[in-house]
């Protein structure tokens, strides 16, 4: 969001200059851990990110999860949570 052109001006003068950022990629700094649940329970999936609030998805193989009364999805900072409510065998 800092790209762009920025100018200083004295009144009789002006001078000009580019400014273009280029992102880093965002990476994982903590990777998610395999978990083992009994069935009822709820299972908590995090990692850690290295940029604050980056977008991302949650993804069960190649279905996208979505929050619900199933799926509570969090986001603070550079930590990232799926948290799965009541599992079932069907979860695995």
């Amino acid at each position: 969001e800092d790209t762009g052109e920025y100018s200083c001006d004295t009144g009789d003068q002006e001078s000009r200059a580019a400014l273009n950022v280029k992102a880093l990629p965002v990476l994982f700094q903590k990777q998610l851990k395999d978990e083992e649940a009994e069935e009822g329970a709820t299972v908590k999936f995090q990692c850690e990110l290295t940029k604050d609030n980056a977008a991302l998805e949650w993804r069960k193989g190649t279905m996208e999860l979505f929050p619900c009364a199933k799926y509570e999805i969090k986001l603070s900072g550079r930590t990232a949570e799926l948290v799965i409510h009541n599992v079932e065998p069907e979860d695995a």
